[in-house]
């Protein structure tokens, strides 16, 4: 009895060396070799400095590349992600000096508010002073791919500044390691792509959406569906490219942002066979 026991641990060890040596032969490329560092802000100021008067809530958390082999490639990708977070405003600055200054000028914009708000309470109306002196801001980036010489990344940004509602944008951003450059649509698809990848990107919200009939997209929301074109605003992983259409993009703001994921297989026609992403297809 004791003999076939160890026939069958010896079976199990032997198997599960056999798995184990499968999943490291096909595993996925592991991360690049790049390491990031966070600055994080949080900031309120009350008008006139008064915790009684309306207020802005401030926050910031700026996720950007401090480490890479190559140093002039290294410099490159900072320089976009504090383009691509801060605005050409700061685009010549460091990540540490970016994130400061654009702190300090959010918060030196507030506080011009002041004027118009003493205005307010002078009035002798008795009339509450409007809420549209309370404004927010908040912003964020997140690594969503980091493989293969591939780093995918978004930047999210949602402000108020008063009136009905607040806004909210997405916007991607894809960087093709070995050079510190973007990658474009026109680095990954074929000539003349727009018309049938317009056409994949309107059949998936369709889908998403349960409509049949994708112009009966227009009757929930969405504008005319002759607008929704490819916007260069995407995400790449290893499964498939993802697009995302912004508030008022392609629909009214109570549909929010679409994002619409495309497996590779599904638009492989549409690639090139040499791009920077060819090697994610082949996998």
């Amino acid at each position: 009895m004791s003999t076939q026991i160890c026939k069958s641990l010896i079976v199990c060890f032997l198997l599960g060396v056999f798995v184990t040596s499968c999943n490291t032969s096909t595993k996925q490329t592991a991360d690049n070799e790049i390491k990031f560092d966070s600055i994080r802000v949080e900031k309120t100021y009350h008008l006139l400095e008064n915790p009684d008067n309306p207020n802005c809530d401030f926050q910031l958390n700026f996720i950007y590349p401090v480490k890479f082999a190559n140093k002039e490639i290294l410099k490159k990708i900072q320089d976009d992600f504090v383009l691509s977070y801060f605005g050409e405003n700061y685009e010549n600055l460091s990540p540490e000096e970016a994130a400061a200054k654009y702190t300090e000028d959010y918060l030196d914009a507030y506080k011009e508010l002041e004027t118009d708000f003493k205005a307010e309470l002078e009035k002798k109306d008795d009339l509450p002073v409007g809420a549209w002196f309370s404004y927010y801001e908040s912003s964020s980036d997140e690594i969503a791919y980091n493989q293969n010489d591939i780093l995918s990344y978004t930047v999210r940004f949602e402000n108020y500044t008063g009136g009905a509602h607040g806004a909210h944008a997405y916007n991607n951003h894809v960087i093709n390691l070995k050079t510190g450059n973007a990658i474009t649509e026109e680095d990954i698809f074929i000539d003349n792509y727009q018309d049938s990848l317009a056409q994949i990107l309107v059949d998936h919200i369709a889908k998403q959406n349960n409509v049949e009939n994708a112009k009966d997209l227009e009757n929930i929301g969405f504008f005319s569906i002759e607008e929704i074109f490819p916007n260069g605003n995407f995400l790449i992983d290893g499964n498939g490219i993802t697009y995302t259409f912004n508030e008022y993009e392609v629909a009214a703001y109570v549909v929010g942002a679409t994002n619409v994921f495309l497996p590779y297989d599904e638009i492989q026609y549409l690639l090139k066979k040499d791009s920077p992403i060819s090697k994610l297809i082949e996998n």
